[in-house]
């Protein structure tokens, strides 16, 4: 991912971000550091048909619009005017993209027809779109759908989908299709490989605490329930060097070790320097739990598109941070990976080994993009309703 977009978001009135491969977003408290999150969140489940229902969840569209006037003129920045609504002059919607250097794809949701129903909240696809290389343009349009239609490019020509798209689905899960649609299935199958992190549970009854039947387990659990099968494939299959590596770096003198408690259950259990026996799941500080669940996430056997870790961290000692971000440093000569943090130390952490910095701002209740004009960000053309 080269470029993300978001347009009438909460915060977000209209945010083009540049993207490498190893990126850190970072702003003060109610910069709008989550809502980039969340729209990002959002953009993967749309490759799921799961946007509509997470915005409904949200409290529907309306809920999750920018809640600030259309347009902020010079008078009001200057303190001339007060911010005060206006009759609207466009269309109600949320825009969400993104490309890289072969394809893009855009969304735009809006506000369901004029229609009494028990899903009232469900916002409607009234828009969407995919192009080839890093800009939409007529001459790159691959895919485009408009209301209920989607048209495909075959050859030089336009193909008319010949049944019609519901409001709720996105023509990623309707049409993809290897052959007439190729672009579509590359997209959405790059899409769902999208990986988020941001409940991994250190509490006292967190599940990776616990002893838990274990499989092979490539790509560790949104909640860290499957740690101690997750560190053991990566011993047997994975990076067993790194894993290592990794827990010296962070916890000097320990060695993760994985029990086998008998029918197929296992527990992770530490080696400290000292101490005649291994501590167990429960007997783990919630920072060294979290370092290691990191640990499980970043040296995944079955690396994503996109891995994006939301204040990774939470409940670690400033002295873990500078490991961590070499553990992340790491993941990203494999993935291309986003942190959202407000932590500094963790930032230079990952400034010093080559991250991009995005930082945000508040201005006018608008998220902004400190030390970015508004021409200053990457091209960027939204599809057409």
């Amino acid at each position: 991912m080269r470029t993300l977009a978001v347009e009438g978001y909460r915060s977000l009135r209209s945010l083009v971000v540049g993207l490498d491969r190893l990126n850190v977003v970072t702003g003060a408290n109610g910069a709008g550091k989550s809502s980039l999150y969340r729209a990002l969140r959002l953009l993967a489940d749309s490759a799921r048909n799961g946007a509509v229902a997470a915005l409904a969840r949200e409290g529907g569209l309306e809920s999750a619009l920018w809640a600030g006037p259309e347009r902020i003129g010079r008078a009001v920045r200057e303190g001339v005017h007060p911010v005060q609504g206006t009759v609207r002059a466009s269309r109600v919607s949320v825009k969400l993209g993104f490309a890289g250097a072969d394809f893009g794809y855009a969304v735009d949701l809006g506000l369901p027809a004029a229609m009494r129903s028990a899903f009232d909240l469900d916002p409607e696809v009234k828009a969407e779109a995919t192009w080839g290389g890093p800009v939409l343009r007529p001459g790159t349009l691959l895919a485009e759908r408009k209301g209920a239609v989607v048209r495909i490019r075959a050859d030089r020509a336009w193909e008319i989908v010949p049944r019609e798209v519901q409001a709720f689905d996105s023509m990623l899960s309707e049409v993809a299709d290897p052959v007439r649609a190729p672009d579509l299935l590359v997209l959405r199958e790059r899409m769902r490989s999208w990986r988020f992190y941001d409940h991994l549970r250190t509490d006292s009854d967190a599940p990776g605490r616990q002893v838990r039947v274990g499989t092979r387990t490539p790509v560790l659990a949104g909640d860290g329930s499957d740690v101690a099968a997750a560190l053991q494939t990566i011993r047997e299959i994975g990076d067993s060097d790194g894993l290592d590596a990794a827990v010296e770096r962070g916890l000097p003198g320990s060695r993760v070790e994985i029990a086998a408690v008998g029918g197929g259950r296992l527990e992770v259990t530490l080696r400290q320097h000292g101490l005649l026996r291994p501590l167990g799941g429960a007997e783990l500080s919630d920072g060294t739990l979290r370092y290691l669940l990191w640990v499980a996430a970043l040296l995944t056997p079955r690396p994503p598109e996109l891995l994006v870790l939301n204040e990774p961290e939470t409940s670690l000692h400033p002295d873990l941070l500078d490991p961590l971000g070499e553990l992340i440093a790491e993941a990203a000569e494999r993935t291309q990976v986003i942190v959202v943090t407000h932590a500094r130390p963790l930032v230079i952490a990952l400034e010093k080994r080559g991250a991009r910095t995005v930082e945000l701002v508040k201005d006018f209740g608008e998220t902004r993009i400190a030390g970015q004009d508004p021409l200053d960000g990457p091209a960027w053309v939204w599809p057409k309703r």
